[in-house]
């Protein structure tokens, strides 16, 4: 089934990373919306709260659908086998990353236009490269670093640091970027020893839940209906997103899925200004020709 398994080959790989890109953007403006309302940590965590549900409801289909097919005795559709895992820490861990990670970018696209916010995130393939040539072992060429290099200078640049108004603001999703591209050179080790997609939606939903809960309490407000709506859509979202994640690294290498991420600029830009009414400044403008300009050589010499 399509939630199990992927084609491998870098056409399927570009294809997931590009819906991945568009369900992304679709996130931030349900975070930007319910942060209107709501403080961005109990966003987070109902963000968590509901992709772990929908991803239990799923696991629960798939064992229903193999005992409709008469397989109860393959372990693939007993329930229990759904959630084994012998990645207990990789789990745990890439939770906390994460949990910290999505809690920044519910804070930072509140506090940022979301153009600039997304560019700024842009930044992970920066930082993903070398983690992918050191704990990957992936080879990666004179000209991607030197690319690397260059971008680095891009997001500087969206710092607006020779300016009187510097953007301090940027290091919340500079910091997320970070702790992203660490997230996803531990996916794309995930994936290489064949862990399930649904136990790592799962778990992931459940750990981050867990981890977010013990800090709402202190800023809870009673979502309204409206509010419910829009955070279940962004919990079947996140699902997606790292769905389609999953996909793009079993079709192939992290070095080729990364600078596709650059497809969600002028995504993020429409929906800003159709949903916002922003529009991108000089700063953010310059920065986004560097940063593209060094993903289009990224992707060459990959």
């Amino acid at each position: 089934m399509m939630i199990l398994t992927s084609a491998k080959g870098i056409g399927y790989g570009i294809f997931w990373a590009l819906l991945m890109n568009f369900t992304s953007v679709i996130n931030d403006v349900l975070a930007k919306l319910l942060g209107e309302d709501l403080h961005f940590i109990e966003i987070a965590f109902f963000r968590f709260l509901f992709s772990a549900l929908t991803a239990l409801i799923v696991i629960g289909i798939q064992h229903f659908k193999g005992l409709k097919s008469g397989y109860t005795s393959n372990h693939q559709f007993r329930l229990i086998s759904s959630f084994q895992t012998k990645y207990h820490g990789y789990h745990i861990l890439r939770s906390i990353l994460g949990a910290v990670a999505i809690g920044l970018c519910c804070c930072s696209v509140n506090k940022l236009p979301l153009a600039e916010n997304t560019i700024i995130l842009f930044s992970d393939t920066l930082f993903m490269l070398p983690l992918a040539s050191i704990f990957l072992k992936e080879k990666i060429g004179i000209k991607c670093w030197s690319a690397t290099i260059l971008g680095m200078i891009g997001i500087i640049i969206m710092y607006r640091p020779i300016t009187e108004h510097l953007n301090i603001l940027a290091l919340i999703p500079t910091t997320a970027a970070i702790l992203f591209a660490t997230m996803n050179i531990m996916v794309k080790k995930m994936v290489e020893k064949n862990e399930n997609n649904l136990v790592m939606l799962f778990y992931f939903g459940l750990y981050t839940t867990l981890l977010t809960a013990i800090f709402v309490p202190s800023y809870w407000t009673c979502p309204s209906i409206r509010d419910i709506s829009l955070l279940l859509a962004l919990g079947i979202g996140s699902n997606l997103i790292q769905l389609f994640l999953f996909l793009a690294y079993r079709a192939t290498k992290a070095s080729v899925i990364s600078p596709i991420r650059y497809a969600e600029l002028p995504i993020s830009i429409a929906f800003g200004y159709l949903f916002f009414a922003q529009i991108p400044d000089l700063n953010s403008i310059i920065g986004a020709i560097i940063i593209i300009g060094t993903t289009y050589i990224m992707s060459r010499e990959s």
